[in-house]
């Protein structure tokens, strides 16, 4: 990126102090002092720790330039009232600079493959700038839009939410031409009190939405529909089912790779290097975004045949003694682990499979309801053994005493992932196969990691 000094200014409506040239340029912006390179404009921002601090390092490091909220001496700063509103002000006017087409993301679950699809897709005709890793919320969408390349075609942004209002934010920030919608799950609903709260809080992505803009969303999900009713913008509805406008057929299913058909292109045959049902709906959004900005169908089948699929989502990882993983371990909710148990109890495997299944959190007063639900999604027919771990999965637990016999079924406590460790190692073997979700605060990644070096 480039930005004069006297842009920065006017972006963020602020006052220049200290010695420094109007016209002198920006060539990236960082909040993080470990990444501020010559010609960094730093923005110090509040959290733990109060970014102010860091301002003599961020120089230090090569900035020429620094927000402030508070007089400095001796540096040259633009003082603003507010420097996380002044970061977010600065990335719309890059984006009104740049001028790419924008694609807003969300949704409870699948946002990040569906980004990561419909970026590999729009790519093969754009130059196309993507969200790196999770940088989906009020932070991380302005920075995402400050670290696109000036000659940038299409931004693909994923929006991610804690709370009420969160979307609506970004989405202003965005302002998108195309905004979808992955799925309306659970994912927070301790904040927001219901699915349908969840449902309300994901629809405000059309706030920022162009008024000549189209809305992508889930056609099995009535929760959406009156409020749908209110949208004035095109609107594509997708899934599975006869209702959905751009509907798929799955072709073929196996560990690696889904194939289908849509009705959009009735001819074509699609492939997706992942599995299951719900990557072939997170597909089908980014084939939809693919035909609205005018990719022709052969690129498209060709972004999805081999689209890089960011860390931790539902990857298949294989140790050195042969023994395969579904890791999935960065979130859960209910919709989520429901769907992925159901593809992983269709795989063809070897050997046993093994569920490793820990804490979905966040569910406030609905989560001894939802671990319970999750019991008809495992079948001792299709599963062999289970290991539960974590405070609220004794709730699934106590429902699959009836289902699994005492020697298939284990519930280890959140402070005791040593003994569940310990656990899996004395009974696995290379012929089994293991799937591993739960939040991310329950921390299964270090056995995913453990799994991977000792087995």
């Amino acid at each position: 990126m480039k930005l004069a000094i006297k842009e920065i200014i006017k972006a963020v409506k602020g006052q220049l102090f200290g010695e420094i040239s109007l016209t002198n340029q920006v060539t990236s912006v960082e909040f993080d002092t470990r990444k501020v390179v010559p010609g960094t404009l730093f923005v110090p921002l509040k959290g733990n720790r109060d970014g102010h601090d860091f301002i003599d390092v961020a120089f230090e490091n090569g900035a020429v330039l620094t927000l402030s909220d508070r007089q400095l001496e001796n540096k040259p700063y633009i003082l603003v009232e507010d420097t996380q509103k002044a970061l977010q002000d600065l990335a719309k006017y890059y984006l009104d600079k740049v001028a790419p087409k924008v694609v807003g993301i969300t949704g409870s679950n699948g946002k990040t493959t569906t980004k990561d699809m419909t970026a590999a897709v729009l790519s093969q005709s754009f130059k196309t700038y993507k969200t790196q890793g999770n940088y989906n919320n009020e932070i991380g969408l302005p920075y995402t839009i400050l670290s696109m390349d000036i000659d940038t075609e299409v931004a693909v942004l994923e929006m991610g939410m804690d709370r009420k209002g969160d979307i609506e934010l970004l989405s202003q920030i965005g302002r998108p031409d195309v905004a979808a919608i992955t799925i309306i799950g659970e994912s927070h609903i301790e904040y927001l009190g219901s699915r349908q709260g969840i449902a309300e809080a994901k629809m405000e992505i059309v706030t920022g939405l162009k008024e000549n803009g189209t809305l992508i969303v889930p056609s099995n999900e009535p929760l959406l529909k009156p409020i749908l009713e209110k949208v004035t913008q095109e609107k594509v509805l997708f899934g599975l089912e006869d209702s959905a406008a751009v509907k798929a057929d799955i072709v073929s299913e196996s560990k690696n790779e889904t194939t289908f058909t849509t009705t959009l292109f009735p001819k074509v045959v699609f492939s997706i290097p992942v599995l299951g049902q719900y990557n072939v709906n997170n597909a089908i959004i980014a084939i939809s975004v693919g035909n609205i900005l005018g990719v022709p169908v052969e690129k498209i089948q060709t972004g999805l045949a081999d689209f890089d699929l960011t860390k931790n989502r539902t990857e298949w990882l294989k140790t050195s003694k042969g023994m395969d993983i579904l890791s999935d371990v960065y979130n859960a909710n209910p919709t989520a682990m429901n769907l992925v148990l159901d593809s992983f109890s269709k795989v063809e495997t070897k050997g046993r499979k093994i569920a490793v299944l820990g804490d979905m959190l966040e569910l406030g007063k609905s989560s001894k309801e939802m671990h319970e639900s999750v019991a008809k999604h495992l079948s001792p027919e299709e599963i062999d053994t289970v290991y539960l771990y974590g405070t609220e999965m004794k709730y699934l637990f106590e429902k699959l005493t009836n289902q699994f016999s005492e020697n298939n079924i284990y519930l280890f406590e959140k402070e005791n992932k040593e003994n569940l460790i310990k656990a899996l190692s004395n009974e696995i073997n290379p012929t089994d196969t293991i799937f591993l979700k739960g939040s991310n605060g329950m921390g299964l990644k270090e056995i995913v990691e453990y799994l991977l070096n000792n087995h």
